[in-house]
């Protein structure tokens, strides 16, 4: 892959991150605290916000190809996406942003195993050292601060939340091996679809304000229409690992929100082990920099 294409393929996904990472703050800023109703709306204004933009980028004719024949890895992923869109936002009015986040965090592990099982594909030294010092740096917040036995129902919150890195790392294996020539951005209006109606009945009658509303649009146009179509873009280009790694951001994206907008003050050890992963993700990032300059110049030697 061309050096440039990378760099946009990782610009995409950290642009990505931090649209994701407003989640928790607006959603500690609604009236409704039902986290089924809330996945209800998010992910339907997602699915038509997806729908709108494949409208205008491609056309009804074209898109309607793209979903009738959509191989198997489409609407694989579409399930991979609906899981996320559901389980984030439940977990979210179950636990607390940084503890969701933290567990969202196993995602490179998970991603790395079956990037290597999958695809077969090998990785480079530096993303297991990187992997390896973002998990030690999750590890430490969730040693020193997260208390299971305090709050029966954190605990289940988290264990709801453990279904967003299984199915992420699955998705992002899934939209690489498809590869940058598949149409595979359906993929998040099928996820949203799916989503809102699989919580359709149990959180009828799905009713909220107008202030409410607004800002689930917000959360379903920007958080995840918005954003999924740039990591659909980024994971199609970029190894599984890397793409779980660089969606870390989010975490500390997340947790910093909520800080300041929702006073969800986080611990000094939850920001020694932020620090670690943000000096993983960079280090990743800029060795392989380095590398990829360093074999240009020999080449052109």
């Amino acid at each position: 892959m061309p050096a440039h294409t990378h760099l946009k393929a990782v610009l995409a996904m950290i642009a990505a991150t931090a649209m994701w990472s407003i989640a928790g703050v607006v959603t500690r800023h609604l009236h409704v605290h039902d986290g089924l109703v809330l996945v209800f709306w998010r992910s339907s204004f997602a699915a038509v916000a997806v729908l709108l933009l494949l409208l205008r980028r491609q056309g009804a004719s074209a898109l309607a190809r793209d979903l009738r024949q959509g191989s198997a890895l489409l609407w694989l992923s579409g399930l991979f996406w609906g899981v996320m869109f559901t389980a984030f936002m439940v977990a979210l009015t179950m636990t607390t942003v940084a503890q969701t986040l933290i567990v969202e965090s196993l995602s490179p592990l998970i991603a790395a195993l079956l990037g290597w099982l999958v695809l077969r594909q090998p990785l480079l030294s530096r993303t297991w050292v990187a992997i390896g010092a973002a998990m030690l740096g999750m590890a430490w917040i969730v040693w020193n601060d997260l208390q299971f036995a305090a709050d029966p129902r954190q605990l289940l919150g988290m264990t709801v939340a453990l279904a967003v890195p299984l199915a992420s790392a699955a998705n992002w294996v899934s939209l690489r091996r498809a590869g940058h020539g598949v149409p595979m951005q359906p993929a998040l209006m099928i996820g949203g679809a799916l989503s809102a109606v699989a919580v359709a009945v149990p959180a009828w009658p799905v009713s909220v304000d107008a202030h409410d509303l607004f800002w689930l649009a917000v959360l379903g146009a920007v958080q995840l229409a918005a954003p999924g179509v740039l990591a659909v873009w980024a994971a199609q280009r970029l190894a599984p690992a890397e793409v779980a790694l660089l969606g870390l951001l989010e975490a500390v994206f997340g947790t910093f929100w909520a800080w300041i907008g929702a006073g969800e003050t986080p611990a000094s050890s939850t920001l020694v082990g932020g620090a670690l992963v943000l000096a993983a993700l960079v280090g990743n990032e800029a060795f392989g920099w380095h590398r990829a300059r360093y074999a240009r110049e020999r080449t052109l030697a």
